[in-house]
Order: structure tokens, then C-alpha cells, then sequence
């Protein structure tokens, strides 16, 4: 029998990261949340890996399709999954309900007789990210999430995982001036850890999209381990794969039920998992926009085709250009290019505007759709995000890719095999 890992997951979000560990085999004694529709998106994720586990998949498309509600597929799921639908706190981590968590994971553990192998996660990243303390007058220093890696250290302390991975944007090292990566490194050396990190790039693991991730890996001092080496995989693919057998959309058409594909999948969503014969197509509908945004984003595609360069804000025609500040966010408009390798790097204010995501079709004129922005994210089209449109871009922006979290939970299975 193979060896069974325990899992646990903090500031899961929609569990990007925690797909690639399903994937893998492991098994996971709670995910913590605090967002209520990221929490619901987990729930469905892991009851979907349960049914499929037992070979009752069809299960699951029956809820993506309509044909039985969430209720029956929670009540259907449960009856499978074990650990893996159970212990999904949707709750915040804070001073004042830190040990109570605590001590439900407690329960949890010894009611199913479980110690954690792993501890995954990183939290909110906007207090860490550069963009985010441009944006802010106090260059983020007041924001208490700054103080969120306490809690992720205080859940260490208290469960002694074998390993644990810790992934934020790059930022984190220079984040009030390296103090709170500092801190971080010699809180883990003082419980036992050796800490080593590394930045990771998404498009180094078969995903279409430059995105680069700043990931901490510990392990216990006495382990003789090593950060793993990722090869990054080379292909040619480029980013039309992603998006030529979706129905093409007229701002505000589309539906989150089920559509018909307009061809079979090409063969980089085969090869990479993203879509098969037998999936469906769901949440692929474009957002609403007004004809002074559409003739926006026809310009930055047509200079995008007949001169392969990106449009600075400043050099739109004049009477498109409604933004006092013309200096600042000068890429504010840009384009999801077909014909390169790779996307530029998903982040959650898309939930915002589309504006940074313009689909590559001038005849479409519009942002890319949730099922788009999943794909660029490399999640699987029978992945289905809950709750309103809003929330799904956000949960997609805020995600690990679930390409790049596979291979990480790969090489960390090597490394507890090796103990």
C-alpha cells in the first residue's frame, strides 16, 4: 500500500495549490479559508476528488450540468471522502480564534488518527506585493496582513508537520524592508526547520503564462533533504490553444451552464490535463462593456496585429482617453496575445475590469471570461468555481496554477518517501 500523507491547508483561497496535492494522492485533514465562496469552491473541489476516487465521477458532472442541486452533491460526496470533504473552516485566522482552530484540527487528528505530514499555503499576498504598496500611501506598513506569516508559523508549532511549503509573490523578501522574510526564516529555525526558497515561474511548468511565485520549503533539521530541482518543461505552444474551441462572445453573451465547444481540444489541453473528450463547458460568459471601452481594446488589438507592440495609455486616440493621470498604469489596457508563449501573470484585480485582459479577436471586442482566465491559470475545465462572477475572477487571480502546484506536490511526496 502506498504511503498516505496528511495535509494541512491554510489561506487555501479556491485550492489551486491544494489541486495539485489531490492529484498527487494526499490526503487532507482541513483546509482553512475565510473567504465564504472560496471555502464553497474548496468544498466542491474536494467532494469532486472523493467521487472520482471512487468511481463516481459522473456524479459530479450531473451537478455541473444541472441536473442535481450543490445540497445533493454534499450530501452524495460525504459519503466518500473521508478526510477529504471534511474540515473546511471558512473562517479567518486571527489572535482571537487561533487556538480554537487549533483545537479543532486537534479533534480532527485524533479522531481519525492522523499526524500532518505538510503544511500548505501563504497568505493574502497584497500587503507583500510591490504593485500593492505602490498603490498605497503607507507603502503597506499599517496593513495587518503583513502579520498573517505569524499564524501560518504558529500552526507549525503546534502540528510539527514533516514539511512545509509557503508560497507568496516575490515581494515577501523586500516586504517592510525584508523584516517580516527575516522574521519568518528564524521563527521556523527556532522550531527545527531547515528553510530554503526559491522564485518559481508557472511558465516553467507547462502553464501558458508568466507568473512568478516566491516559494519557502522547510523540512525538519534532522532530515537530510534539499530544495528540488524543477526542469522547466519547453514546448511551442502559445496561447490561441488556450481559447480555439470556446464559442466566440459579444460583450454580455454567454452562460455559466453548460455551452457546446466549437471543436475538440487542442493538443495542448489534452497534454496538459486542462480539458478531455468528456468534459463540458461551463462559465464561459463575457462581461458587459461600453463602446468607448470596445473601441479601446479594437485599437490595442489592432496595433497588437500590425505592429506586435504593447499600447501605453497616453498614446490612445485623445478622445478615448477619460483617466486625468495618463503617467501611472500606462499598460492599463492589454491585450491576452494569441500568438505568444505565454500570458501575462493572472492577478485578482480582474475582478475589477478586464481591461488588462483583452481577448486576442477583434471581431469579440471584450475582457476574457472565467472559463478563459481558468484555462490561462491551467486549471481544468471541470473545475467549477462557486459563487457570483465577481468572486470567481478573484478566487482564479489569487490562485497557485494547479500545472506548477502539481509538480511541487510531486517532489514533496518524494522527499517525506525519502525520510
Amino acid at each position: 500500500m502506498e504511503n498516505e500523507f496528511i495535509v494541512l491547508d491554510m489561506f487555501a483561497g479556491a485550492g489551486g495549490l491544494s489541486e495539485g496535492f489531490f492529484r498527487t494522492g494526499y490526503k487532507f485533514i482541513s483546509h482553512i479559508e475565510m473567504d465564504k465562496y472560496a471555502s464553497m469552491t474548496l468544498e466542491t473541489r474536494a467532494i469532486y476528488h472523493a467521487l472520482k476516487a471512487n468511481g463516481m465521477e459522473d456524479y459530479y458532472y450531473d451537478y455541473i450540468t444541472g441536473e442535481i442541486s450543490r445540497e445533493d452533491l454534499l450530501k452524495r460526496g460525504k459519503i466518500f471522502s473521508e478526510l477529504n470533504s471534511a474540515g473546511i473552516i471558512n473562517s479567518e485566522i486571527s489572535a482571537e480564534n487561533e487556538k480554537t482552530i487549533i483545537r479543532g484540527i486537534e479533534k480532527r487528528m485524533e479522531k481519525h488518527n492522523h499526524k500532518v505530514n505538510v503544511i500548505i499555503g501563504g497568505p493574502p499576498c497584497q500587503a507583500y506585493s510591490i504593485a500593492g504598496r505602490g498603490r498605497d500611501s503607507e507603502k503597506m506598513k499599517n496593513d495587518p496582513r503583513n502579520y498573517l506569516y505569524l499564524h501560518y508559523l504558529s500552526f507549525v508549532r503546534s502540528f510539527k508537520p514533516d514539511i512545509f511549503v509557503f508560497e507568496n509573490v516575490p515581494g515577501i523578501k523586500s516586504a517592510r524592508n525584508g523584516e517580516i522574510y527575516h522574521d519568518f526564516l528564524v521563527g521556523a529555525e527556532k522550531q527545527g526547520y531547515t528553510v530554503k526558497e526559491k522564485i518559481l515561474d508557472a511558465a516553467d511548468f507547462y502553464v501558458l503564462q508568466r507568473r512568478k511565485r516566491f516559494i519557502i520549503m522547510g523540512w525538519k533539521m534532522e532530515y537530510k533533504l534539499d530544495y528540488p530541482s524543477f526542469s522547466p518543461i519547453i514546448h511551442n505552444y502559445t496561447v490561441s490553444r488556450l481559447f480555439e474551441d470556446l464559442p466566440p462572445l459579444n460583450p454580455g453573451e454567454g452562460r455559466d451552464t453548460p455551452q457546446d465547444y466549437t471543436d475538440h481540444p487542442s493538443e495542448y489541453l489534452k497534454k496538459a490535463g486542462l480539458r478531455s473528450e468528456k468534459d463540458i463547458l461551463i462559465q464561459h460568459s463575457a462581461r458587459r462593456h461600453n463602446e468607448r471601452d470596445r473601441e479601446i481594446y479594437r485599437h490595442i488589438i489592432a496595433v497588437w496585429n500590425n505592429e506586435h507592440r504593447r499600447v501605453r495609455y497616453d498614446e490612445l486616440p485623445e478622445h478615448l482617453k477619460t483617466h486625468r493621470n495618463r503617467k501611472s498604469f500606462e499598460d492599463r489596457f492589454k491585450i491576452v496575445a494569441s500568438d505568444l508563449k505565454y500570458a501575462q501573470s493572472v492577478v485578482a484585480h480582474i475582478s475589477k475590469d478586464g481591461h488588462y485582459y483583452i481577448h486576442p479577436d477583434i471581431t469579440q471586442a471584450r475582457s476574457i471570461t472565467v472559463r478563459e482566465v481558468a484555462r490561462i491559470q491551467s486549471f481544468p475545465d471541470n473545475f467549477k468555481f462557486e459563487g457570483p462572477r465577481t468572486s470567481r475572477y478573484r478566487q482564479i487571480g489569487n490562485a497557485v496554477p494547479p500545472l506548477m502546484a502539481e509538480r511541487i506536490a510531486i517532489e514533496i511526496k518524494k522527499m517525506l518517501e525519502a525520510i
